[in-house]
This record gives structure tokens, sequence and C-alpha cells, in this order.
């Protein structure tokens, strides 16, 4: 809804990207902090104030767009109130989930969560453009501030023990120094990090360009945008559903990651032929799938070879390069697209992006980091 928002006032992909930096930018500074008191805190309780924050944050935005002055300037400054809270959301969900299932079935676990975030993308973006169009954009902000509302109702009825130190002599630096020591002696860990970035400057970053780029290809409106964003779902769920079907193996989990990034490559070649909803429709949904396939399939690397203790440290290191960058490689992208167009760059991309993959399948030795971990 703030990337329609900001196409709809400037028809600019460079903006669109510069939106998604502002949202996400704040997940470079704050999310590993947020990440050592995610390894304090009870995290169910950080998930709700944060949950509640971003329903004060959109009843804003309504309230904005009622008296008129949802500016450009209002829409970069709602990003970064966003992009807060969501650095400090992620750390505390990811180490919450743990404790609701088995370390076993923390693949399968992760897989189902992807399943239930990705139905609300198809569901969501329908409603949303529905709104935008009948009724208005304060409208589709005053549900989602209503679901926020929603969520924490739930969130009150989770009932888990989170055992915690009860002293941390430590200071905030040093603990964060401690999950960085962790992810130095882990080739498994490294490893991760490197697919997730690579898939963040491809898939991710289109996923973030995806109201410029509907809107470029194929002069797409909000209803277009609505469409694509669903069939994204639509593949995130699929994608969600085949690593639901894993527990714990990780040579399976990381040959998955590999095969998911080469997909993603040679779904998005696909852009040469798109000429309307329904090729880009079908591009969008191959990408999304692949995305999610690589993102539920890191994290779940992750969180089956970390203590308990750092996990939250290491994963919020994963946040920032899971989210922070697709910030950087949409805006690069957007930037690029203004000059060249969109096509160029995501053939470019793709291509780029599948020698990388290969590049690091070949030198990466991936068995002996595997027999590292699991012997």
């Amino acid at each position: 809804m703030i990337g329609w928002s900001t196409w709809d006032l400037t028809q600019s992909p460079l903006w669109v990207g510069a939106v998604s930096a502002a949202m996400l930018l704040p997940t470079f500074f704050l999310s590993p902090v947020f990440g050592v008191l995610a390894d304090r805190l009870d995290p169910r309780q950080g998930m709700l104030v944060a949950y509640l924050s971003e329903a004060v944050i959109s009843v804003s935005a309504a309230v904005a767009n009622f008296q008129g002055v949802f500016s450009l300037n209002w829409i970069l400054c709602l990003a970064f109130m966003l992009g807060v809270v969501s650095a400090a959301q992620h750390p505390m969900r990811l180490v919450l989930l743990p404790h609701l299932v088995p370390r076993p079935s923390l693949p399968s676990a992760v897989g189902l969560a992807s399943i239930t975030y990705n139905l609300s993308r198809i569901i969501g973006p329908a409603l949303g453009a529905w709104l935008l169009i009948s009724v208005s954009t304060a409208a589709a902000f005053l549900l989602v501030s209503a679901l926020f509302g929603v969520g924490s109702l739930f969130l009150l009825r989770i009932r888990v023990h989170v055992p915690r130190a009860q002293h941390h002599a430590e200071s905030i630096l040093s603990a964060m120094s401690q999950g960085l020591v962790v992810i130095r002696n882990s080739p498994l860990i490294r490893l991760v990090l490197i697919l997730t970035m690579v898939d963040g400057m491809i898939g991710r970053s289109i996923m973030e360009l995806l109201p410029a780029i509907s809107g470029r290809l194929i002069n797409g409106d909000a209803g277009t945008l609505a469409s694509l964003s669903a069939l994204a779902g639509v593949g995130s769920v699929l994608g969600g559903v085949i690593v639901s079907r894993m527990r714990g193996q990780e040579r399976t989990l990381l040959q998955l990651v590999f095969g998911s990034l080469l997909l993603c490559s040679m779904a998005v070649l696909l852009v040469v032929w798109v000429r309307d909803l329904a090729g880009l429709g079908f591009m969008i949904m191959l990408v999304s799938m692949a995305v999610t396939m690589i993102g539920t399939g890191c994290q779940a690397l992750i969180q089956v070879c970390v203590a308990d203790a750092y996990r939250g440290r290491v994963l919020s290191i994963w946040t920032v390069v899971s989210l922070g960058v697709p910030a950087l490689g949409a805006f690069f992208m957007g930037s690029i697209a203004e000059q060249v167009g969109f096509v160029a760059v995501l053939i470019a991309c793709a291509l780029a992006t599948a020698a990388l993959v290969v590049l690091l399948w070949q030198r990466c030795q991936v068995a002996a980091v595997l027999k590292g971990v699991t012997a």
C-alpha cells in the first residue's frame, strides 16, 4: 500500500525504491540491538509492543489522508517509522518460534509460518485494492490498524515459558560481538548469509519494486498491482509448502536454496516475453515461489544449527541481510531502470545471479561445510 501510494504520487521507480530503502534502513542499525534484547526478554511481549506500535502508525497515516496532507515527505517518514518497528519485531518473532515447536520440526514450522504470512498477501492486496478504488486510502490504513489490533489479541492468548537469565553483566555492544563470533565460527551460517544476500539483490528487490515494474511494463493500476501481489502470494504459499515438508535436513535445505536461486534467475529472464498481466503475473509467481524457498530455507538452516542463547543475535544479523539488502537492491535497480528501463536491468541481474550461484556452488565446498556441521 505504501509502495502504491508512492507510485501514484510520483510515477517514479526511483522514489519507490527510495521509500523501500527508508522503510528498511533502520534494520541495518537497530535489528542487532533488538536481537540482543530478544535473547534477554520475553519475545512475546516484544511482539505485542511492535503490533500495537504498527497499529498506531497506521491510524496516523489514515488521519493524514483524511486531512489531505499525505505527501511524499509524509510517506518517507511513515516508511521510516514502520522500519524501526519492523527492526524490533523480526528478531522477537524468530526467537519465539523455537519455543512453540521442537527443534526437529523447525523447518516445517518455518514453512508453515511462511504459508500463513503469504496467504495474507493474497487476501490483503485484493481487499486493499477494493478499498483504494471503492472507498479511500485512509480506509485501507484503518483496516491495517484494525488487523494489527486483532493480531495483538491472538498474541495475548499465547502461553509459553521463555527462560531468561536474571543478570546480564555484558553490555549490548559486547553481547552483539558475541553473536558475530558465533557467525564467524560457523561456515554454514556464513554461507547462508551470502546466499541470502544474493537473493536480496535480485528476487526480493523485484518484490520491493513491484508497483514500479507493473506501471512501467504493462501500465498497471492499483487493481493490476493487487492481482500481481495475489499471484506473488500464491507463489509464496507454494514455496512455503515445499519447505514445510522438510525436517531439519541441512544438506537438503542447502540444495533447495541453491536450486531456488537458479529458478529465480530463470524466472526473471521471462521478462523478455512479458506483454500483459498474464505474462508478468506468471513471472512474478515463479520469482515469489523461489524467493520464499530461499528465505525460509535459509532461516530454517540457521534455526536448526544455532544455540538458543545466541538465537536472537544471530538471526538479527540474518534479518539485517535479508531485509536490508533488498532495500539497497531496489534503490539501485530503480535508479538504473530510470535510465535504461526495467527489461535490460532485470535481464542483467538474472544473468549475473545465475553466474554467481554456479560459482558459489563450485567453490564453497558445500560437502565440507555440511560435514563440519552435522558430524
